[in-house]
């Protein structure tokens, strides 16, 4: 008996873009199709298994290593697969969405890797996930370039031997695809991005002596991992390719995943090539997991919560060992500063900032870091070089001085540092002018000199949340404030005043500022705490 014909993916919503169907050809679409109906039910089920192991969390407010896994941590003898000669050196990361300009210039920077990113970088309207996948499949065949139409400025690629080696991270687990449906469903954003992806470049890849190389945020579990194991190796089958092709590196970014980060690397093992210590999701994660624990687990300001407190520290060493004893590189965070073009004391100020942090990071072990900037691409750079030489990592260092307990990597009441009345309104702005940003189709934005994304509006209104529920107290010119929803809106108010004031009365009509205001708002003081800002936020993103 033959198989029954695969029902086809449905396009829904969309307008017709340019060229959308050498993206969404036929086999394409069948493709992701495939994907779907195998996966997306195992999807669902570990999305359930999160709100399980959350409100476990909220029943007993600890973490701790898990006991079933115990062999495979204790286990001296596996490593993950060798890396491809393109990922042994990563000592300079670059990361941003996909549009035609990013896309040449982040391949022309200087950075060993790129970070094409479909995720937190990037707002997920129809034309953005469609025309990203173009822009990639365009640079691979060497046919990309931009104009400024503003400056007349043309951007095209540099000789193939210079370009940065693309990293594509596509969306996370928990985000669906209104535009592509099967027998009705939505189809997770995970598997689109994927699929496309690797459907119209995984070959080209190889012929150009690289491969299809990903990054995966926001796993919570090592299931999860072995999810994403399953899905490449049925990719690698389904195209002919030989299976270990795929690399992937993930991103422990949630407090869950820290737990599991010698799980994670062994479920992936013969496809995995590292972690990486992602900062501001990681904290977001601490305080939606931890959100009504009590004052023991209320975070400061987010700016005052430094890769050097004790309990980001035991999360990055136990990460790079965790690497290094298995074989992987070990990526250290953002730098997101965005220089100044009028204001030489603030780039000076913020230069010498990023440097003594990627010093930090080499010097412990790390093998690359990311940044946000070309700019400050050569000032990463001369940190590793420093330490690596003409090595192209350091994954000899074993850091067997390391130790971490269960306990240090949720002791948050560690830090010294309180919460402030100018880091609510600090977290009122930033949400504001990031959300109005993402819901017209951007979702890497500067806003005060720092280049931010999804994961900066998470910790803004999860900080603005847990304040308000734990009732913190701030000094505020003399005075004892607390917090609560009506300052919270009196902030509010009085930033959006201020916006109408700076950006002028046409320009503000012309934006979502309102909208911003009112979304930020909802998912900052609604008792109900939404998992993540961009589910509410995906059903307002016009196209």
């Amino acid at each position: 008996m033959s198989a029954p014909a695969p029902i086809p993916l449905a396009i829904a919503e969309a307008e017709p873009l340019p060229r959308q169907d050498e993206v969404l050809s036929e086999a394409a679409l069948v493709f992701v199709a495939e994907l779907h109906r195998r996966f997306t039910p195992r999807r669902d089920e570990l999305l359930a298994r999160r709100a399980e192991r959350r409100a476990e969390i909220a029943r007993t407010a600890t973490l701790d290593f898990l006991p079933e896994t115990a062999a495979v941590r204790e286990d001296d003898n596996w490593r993950v697969a060798p890396a491809p000669t393109a990922l042994e050196d990563r000592r300079v990361e670059i990361t941003g969405p996909t549009d035609r300009r990013m896309t040449v210039n982040a391949l022309n920077s200087g950075a060993r890797i790129w970070l094409a990113d479909f995720e937190d970088a990037s707002a997920p309207t129809w034309e953005n996930v469609v025309l990203g996948q173009l822009s990639l499949i365009d640079a691979y065949a060497r046919r990309i370039d931009f104009t400024d139409p503003r400056s007349g400025k043309s951007y095209a690629l540099k000789d193939a031997d210079e370009l940065a080696t693309v990293v594509m991270r596509p969306r996370g687990w928990h985000l669906p695809e209104r535009h592509l449906r099967w027998n009705g469903e939505q189809v997770p954003g995970a598997l689109v991005d994927f699929g496309l992806y690797f459907f119209h470049n995984a070959k080209r890849l190889i012929e150009l002596g690289k491969g299809p190389y990903f990054y995966l945020p926001k796993l919570e579990s090592h299931l999860e991992a072995r999810l994403w194991n399953d899905v490449f190796v049925f990719a690698q089958d389904y195209l002919g390719i030989p299976r270990g092709t795929v690399r992937a590196t993930v991103l422990i970014e949630t407090i869950t995943a820290a737990y599991e980060m010698d799980e994670i690397l062994y479920e992936l093992r013969d496809h995995a090539s590292g972690l990486n210590a992602g900062r501001w999701d990681y904290l977001f994660s601490i305080v939606k997991n931890f959100r009504d624990a009590g004052a023991a687990f209320v975070l400061p300001d987010r700016n005052a919560v430094t890769m050097t407190a004790p309990f980001m520290r035991a999360y990055t060493e136990l990460l790079v060992r965790t690497c290094h004893r298995r074989g992987a590189h070990a990526i250290g965070g953002m730098a997101a500063f965005i220089p100044s073009r009028h204001d030489a004391e603030v780039n000076r100020v913020a230069f010498e900032k990023v440097k003594a942090d990627k010093d930090r990071e080499a010097r412990d072990g790390f093998d690359g870091s990311w940044v946000a900037h070309p700019d400050l691409v050569p000032i990463a750079r001369a940190s590793f070089d420093a330490v690596l030489g003409d090595r192209p990592h350091q994954k000899d260092r074993l850091r067997e001085d390391v130790s971490v307990t269960a306990g240090e990597l949720t002791a948050v009441d560690s830090l010294d540092a309180r919460p402030t009345y100018e880091g609510l309104r600090n977290a009122v702005a930033v949400g504001i002018r990031y959300i109005e940003s993402w819901l017209r189709g951007t979702g890497a934005v500067a806003i005060f000199h720092l280049m931010e994304d999804a994961a900066t509006a998470e910790i803004s209104r999860s900080q603005i949340w847990q304040w308000i529920d734990a009732g913190v107290e701030f000094d505020h010119d003399g005075r004892t404030v607390r917090a609560t929803p009506e300052l919270a809106r009196t902030l509010a108010a009085e930033e959006l005043a201020s916006i109408r004031a700076e950006a002028g009365e046409e320009a503000f009509a012309a934006g979502r500022w309102q909208e911003a205001h009112d979304l930020l708002l909802t998912v900052a003081l609604d008792a109900d705490y939404a998992d993540f800002l961009t589910l509410p936020a995906y059903g307002r993103l016009r196209g």
